[in-house]
């Protein structure tokens, strides 16, 4: 290895322990709540060598929620690949339980996702093209599961024929994080008022969410 080569990799494992220590603090105390000083300190670097690296705390965050959407690509692929779907409702069976296993499995990286999708564009500020562009583009192929599921069930003449599949994508999408947030939000609620389980909510829920795009009137 030369002396460039080396030089590189240095840069690259102190960019990654600087992320390390980040994800620490920033799940730990929130990320409003949390500081660049907070960073340096718990990756053992000067706040000066920390901006070397990033030149905000929003793009640090990017960095981190760039890694949550990777593990969710990688549980949807897993899923795909042990459920082997068979048809489009099959599909959007695993991707909605994948979804929700992400949710329950990496809590840290699903409220830094949701939190991201939630805030206006002011808190990119200081975030650069390259951690922007990355961040979008893995949100646009989480998003192509749900496109190709309803497009295949269009294709096949399981779900509406007039259906724009983008579209309907987005709000597929916006339901299914509202079901999610419900069943961490308000378990004790939905079972000691409308006594039904989490389970069963979610499984409810799935059900509409097919009605909605289901050629049928109803679903069995």
């Amino acid at each position: 290895m030369g002396a460039e080569e080396r030089k590189q990799q240095e840069k690259e494992i102190k960019r990654k322990d600087i992320i390390d220590a980040a994800e620490k603090v920033f799940f730990a105390n929130g990320y409003e709540n949390s500081s660049m000083d907070a960073v340096a300190k718990k990756a053992e670097f000067s706040k000066r060598t920390v901006y070397v690296y990033f030149n905000s705390k929003e793009q640090i965050y990017f960095e981190i929620m760039i890694r949550g959407y990777r593990q969710l690509l990688r549980m949807m692929e897993e899923g795909f690949g042990n459920e082997k779907p068979a048809s489009a409702l099959d599909e959007l069976h695993c991707i909605f339980y994948t979804l929700f296993s992400f949710r329950q499995k990496h809590a840290d990286y699903f409220k830094a996702i949701m939190e991201y999708e939630t805030k206006d564009d002011g808190y990119q500020c200081g975030v650069t093209d390259d951690s922007k562009e990355e961040c979008y583009r893995l949100g646009e192929e989480v998003l192509s599961f749900l496109i190709e599921a309803l497009k295949k069930g269009k294709n096949d003449g399981s779900f509406k024929r007039d259906m724009n599949c983008e579209k309907t994508a987005l709000i597929l999408w916006a339901f299914t994080i509202g079901i999610f947030n419900a069943c961490g939000r308000k378990k004790e609620y939905l079972e000691n008022y409308h006594h039904t389980s989490v389970e069963d909510f979610l499984e409810e829920s799935f059900q509409l969410m097919i009605q909605l795009v289901s050629a049928k009137e109803t679903v069995v």
